[in-house]
């Protein structure tokens, strides 16, 4: 019962906050459940319940790799969020506050859904309660970016639903009974129909790839990362993307079972590199920084993409990118937000000098910069180095080159950017700007401790993390690689060592222990 704690108690807390008659105590309600709920996801880390609740529902390998480093996510923004909506006073924080937690209980059962059609109405509730949290600046440009977001994710949903038809009917016609639980898909296998299947696949691919971020599915991503607060900016990158890898990662699985794993290798290694590319090119021309995390955003989808396409070491380090890029992207929007803020824009032709308006901001901003463009001691160093050597040992030399050549190009736009909005002597109109926002304390904790997160994964990876993403691994990409225990293993681990697979896990067991 554990593990359905992780929905009941953000939704309920979504249900208070509505309730809730002041806007300026409301707000206390989102470090609260941020607390409950990352001390239980962690605690169902370490301590992993027996056997799902129901075939349609539980706490499996796949939602133990990866819910947690959301959880920890919406604590550092929860925390956030108190000075940051008092500093918005003006604006009413009813709305905002149930939506915020109720994302949370949503993208938890997300994670969570075993049944391709729990899988697909989460999702769709993820979606529409994110949209008035992208508008929540009130302005033009804000509700244009929310339409944009409602329209193109709308339609990524609906292909997805299609997907999810098609695979429903791929198994009628390959004589199942219509269960559309994974574990029953997977286990009819070959029996699926290949057309269907197939059908599946490039609809689900597309529907989830546009809530991921991919190119060519992404043209929503700029504006709404843009216009959106960045507290919600850093849920979007970090968490709502993370539920959309993980469907794509549920639904290969099934197509991989029925002998189309080269279709899905194919189109996920297309997509992952072709994502990294289109980034790339339009971090070297942005002048706007929170559109520049947003293509950021997209290039590390396209990481995650290219290294599930891998299987094995590269799908370990995907899991492992995971975490790097949750944590990175969170402390980046946050600190681009007190940023934006301060200067009242957010272009390089208007905001310069911010190391010397709000230094401590400036200071977090270059160092999530590092981070996030994979330089160590920083843990997307050492799960960008996992995926590269997976895609060398894997045969994909050219790939791989490509891949290295797209993340210089992206470290070059980020760096040119970055440094000229921290950098050169401050505007005179961006002054006035320190009366709108100064550097509390308690907007730079979140960003400080996401930062530090991302690092200590780079030194020291947990050896119970790497344990879930070896069994995450064995459920969803086949082969799995001995986990590195330390920074040095994660650097040195190839795709190539030799492998003793494990038994296969179900997509309803996680262990021998009993259910609590």
């Amino acid at each position: 019962m554990r593990e359905l704690l992780l929905v009941i108690l953000p939704l309920a807390a979504a249900g208070v906050a509505a309730a809730w008659p002041d806007d300026r105590t409301r707000p206390l309600l989102l470090p609260v459940t941020g607390v409950a709920h990352a001390a239980l996801s962690l605690w169902l880390l370490i301590a992993a319940p027996g056997a799902a609740l129901t075939p349609w529902f539980g706490y499996d390998p796949l939602a133990r790799a990866v819910l947690p480093a959301v959880s920890l996510l919406f604590l550092a923004c929860a925390v956030y969020g108190v000075p940051y909506l008092r500093l918005r006073g003006e604006r009413p924080n009813r709305v905002f506050v149930s939506l915020f937690l109720a994302m949370l209980g949503l993208m938890s059962l997300a994670h969570q859904a075993l049944h391709l059609g729990v899988l697909w109405i989460s999702v769709e509730a993820v979606t529409l309660s994110t949209v008035p949290l992208i508008h929540f600046n009130n302005t033009a440009r804000a509700y244009e970016a929310t339409w944009k977001y409602l329209l193109v994710g709308g339609t990524g949903i609906a292909l997805s639903l299609l997907g999810s038809f098609a695979l429903g009917y791929a198994s009628l016609h390959g004589g199942g009974e219509g269960d559309l639980t994974f574990t029953a898909l997977i286990a009819q296998g070959a029996a699926l129909s290949r057309p269907w299947v197939l059908t599946a696949w490039v609809l689900v691919l597309v529907g989830y790839g546009t809530k991921m971020g991919l190119a060519p599915m992404h043209t929503w991503k700029p504006d709404a990362y843009g216009e959106a607060p960045g507290i919600v900016g850093a849920m979007l990158a970090g968490g709502v993307t993370t539920v959309a890898f993980t469907a794509i990662l549920r639904v290969r699985a099934v197509v991989d079972a029925a002998g189309q794993g080269a279709v899905t290798h194919r189109t996920m290694l297309a997509l992952g590199l072709f994502s990294v590319l289109v980034a790339a090119l339009f971090m070297l021309a942005t002048r706007d920084f929170k559109r520049l995390l947003a293509y950021s955003s997209i290039e590390h989808m396209g990481i995650l993409s290219l290294g599930a396409a891998l299987g094995g070491a590269g799908l370990w380090a995907a899991l492992f990118h995971v975490w790097n890029n949750t944590m990175t992207k969170g402390a980046l929007f946050l600190t681009a937000g007190n940023i934006r803020r301060a200067a009242g824009a957010r272009t390089v032709d208007e905001v310069r000098g911010m190391a010397w308006l709000t230094p401590r901001s400036a200071m977090l901003f270059v160092i999530g910069l590092f981070a996030v463009t994979a330089c160590p001691p920083f843990g997307p160093f050492f799960s960008e180095l996992g995926i590269v050597r997976a895609t060398v040992a894997g045969g994909h030399g050219v790939v791989a080159a490509l891949l290295l050549f797209c993340l210089l190009l992206a470290f070059c736009g980020m760096t040119r950017l970055v440094f000229a909005v921290v950098d050169g002597r401050p505007r005179a109109g961006t002054r006035k700007g320190l009366d709108r926002m100064r550097e509390r304390a308690a907007l730079l904790v979140s960003p400080m401790a996401l930062l530090l997160i991302s690092m200590g994964l780079g030194l020291f990876t947990p050896r119970t993390l790497q344990h879930c993403w070896q069994e995450a691994v064995q459920q969803v990409g086949g082969e799995v690689p001995p986990a590195p225990t330390t920074s040095a293993d994660i650097a040195g681990a190839t795709a190539t060592d030799p492998v003793t697979p494990p038994p296969p896990v179900l997509a309803t067991t996680h262990s021998s222990k009993p259910r609590s």
